[in-house]
């Protein structure tokens, strides 16, 4: 089924959810899930493990980046144009502890042409900020709904 086959937005932010979560083996694997999608949107959570933490018993760095950078996917391929990161910065505030819920909320703050901004805050399951993430979005060719260019 194609993204014009979609008049809800709503419901083709899931189906390509959908799409991408199908093949997602690294998201999976790390037990992240998918809370919510919508249009420009995404939130997935992640309970940290104890092969999540360091040396110092904490969660901080690589696995925090993951969960914030599978959102913000999610969030940037809700439209159905084939998005990758053009551009990455994160800055970790907390480190998180095994047992931890995190929550990573993506938001789009613009889509213009091929590009888009999308900043992703991820909490603990407390509501403390843990990280803060901004990404730069390019559209590539293709679709995730169908098989036509974009």
């Amino acid at each position: 089924m194609t993204s014009a086959a979609y008049a809800d937005p709503h419901a083709m932010a899931k189906a390509c959810a959908d799409a991408m979560w199908q093949d997602d083996r690294a998201s999976k694997g790390l037990g992240m899930r998918i809370e919510r999608v919508g249009p420009g949107e995404a939130v997935l959570s992640m309970t940290v493990r104890k092969e999540m933490t360091n040396g110092h018993g904490i969660c901080h760095g690589g696995f925090i980046f993951t969960l914030a950078d599978s959102t913000f996917a999610f969030a940037c391929n809700s439209y159905d144009q084939r998005t990758v990161a053009q551009h990455c910065a994160v800055t970790f505030i907390e480190s998180a502890h095994e047992g931890d819920v995190l929550t990573a909320h993506a938001v789009e703050r613009i889509r213009s042409g091929r590009s888009g901004i999308y900043d992703v805050t991820v909490r603990d399951g407390s509501n403390k900020v843990i990280a803060e993430f901004r990404g730069h979005s390019r559209t590539i060719t293709g679709r995730l709904l169908g098989s036509g260019d974009t």
